[in-house]
């Protein structure tokens, strides 16, 4: 399996709840339709307010996201239980997710579902990193470098979950 993934940064900040992640009127969509599926990922952080974010995580008339990783505060995956949540972003070619701290349950579902790495940041990487900064996270080592200082962050060991998300789901 890939243990190393280089690629620009999406950036959001705390409290990114799954409303945010992909929107309830998207929710009639089946993931376990391929087609359905590829369309979920063309809504994954829709529920975001212009305002703050600018820059579509996915761009309009799109399926994937030129940011195969996600960065974000504290909380992320807050709000209610829908493993769509995981599912959109994994869609659109999400794979990793590096937060202060995950809901419990979006963590999970990350795990169960099989798409996204949820990776904890021991540092704030939401206010030192911006859309579009490019970054190597090296899931063996536990780090995350940034391409343009060098500079060098660990986020928390995967442990069980990591081959838990490879074999799409919990390992018995």
């Amino acid at each position: 399996m890939q243990s190393v993934f280089t690629g620009p940064v999406y950036v959001v900040r705390d409290n990114i709840d799954t409303d945010q992640i992909i929107p309830a009127q998207f929710l009639n969509l089946v993931p376990t339709i391929a087609e359905e599926y590829e369309k979920l990922g063309s809504y994954a952080l829709w529920g975001l307010p212009e305002s703050s974010y600018p820059t579509r995580y996915v761009q309009e008339g799109q399926l994937d996201s030129q940011y195969p990783i996600v960065v974000a505060g504290r909380n992320f995956g807050c709000g209610s239980s829908r493993e769509h949540a995981p599912i959109a972003l994994g869609s659109a070619s999400c794979r990793i997710v590096l937060a202060e701290s995950f809901a419990r349950i979006f963590f999970r579902n990350c795990v169960s579902t099989g798409e996204l790495y949820p990776c904890e940041c021991v540092d704030r990487l939401c206010e030192v990193l911006q859309t579009g900064d490019v970054v190597t996270v090296d899931l063996d080592a536990a780090t995350v470098t940034v391409k343009e200082s060098g500079k060098v962050y660990k986020f928390k060991p995967l442990g069980d979950v990591r081959p838990g998300r490879e074999n799409g789901g919990p390992v018995p």
